[in-house]
């Protein structure tokens, strides 16, 4: 089975439900996040990278209503983990620092945090709410922190009901090419 399948059996599965207190499908999430990466110019890396940052969510069992969730999921080292197991760092690491850049994001820019979602307003009180000083440091020592900001900023952008995007099988040759 190729990456592009394991891909599209996982959204297969789980992609068709509710994205967790938003308006749109895990799948739409998805493709939305790829959608606004391509359209700012990303490297394919990128938006493989954007295409997939919740893929953690589809290999858990968590609670569907986003109120009943009373610890963080970490779905971003569950799917950097299993990324890396198939691509090289440029698409697992900006993953894994994804829920990372919203609590950056939220110390240093004043205006960050009424842009979130009140999903993402519940999850980043679960992922331990804006950074310290000290993390904001470490955050920037990571190599791959500025592309994590840009997908963590799709991320918050791919909540668009509606959003008329390129479909998952548009992206098979990309995944494909680009899995080890």
């Amino acid at each position: 089975m190729s990456v592009a399948e394991e891909v599209r059996a996982l959204y297969g599965r789980l992609g068709s439900a509710a994205y967790f207190g938003e308006r749109v499908s895990m799948t739409e999430h998805g493709l939305q996040a790829a959608h606004f990466a391509r359209v700012q110019g990303a490297s394919d890396q990128l938006v493989v990278a954007a295409l997939l940052h919740d893929v953690g969510h589809l290999l858990e069992e968590v609670p569907e209503a986003i109120e009943e969730w009373v610890s963080d999921s970490r779905h971003e080292e569950l799917g950097a983990r299993w990324l890396a197991q198939r691509f090289a760092a440029e698409i697992a690491e900006p993953v894994r620092l994804h829920v990372p850049a919203k609590r950056y994001l939220c110390a240093v820019d004043p205006h960050y945090f009424a842009r979130l979602s009140t999903a993402s307003v519940h999850t980043l009180k679960l992922q331990g709410g804006p950074m310290s000083a000290a993390e904001v440091a470490r955050f920037e020592q990571e190599p791959h922190h500025r592309e994590a900001v840009r997908l963590r900023q799709w991320d918050d952008q791919g909540k668009v009901a509606g959003l008329l995007t390129a479909p998952l099988p548009a992206y098979t040759a990309l995944i494909d090419s680009l899995a080890r």
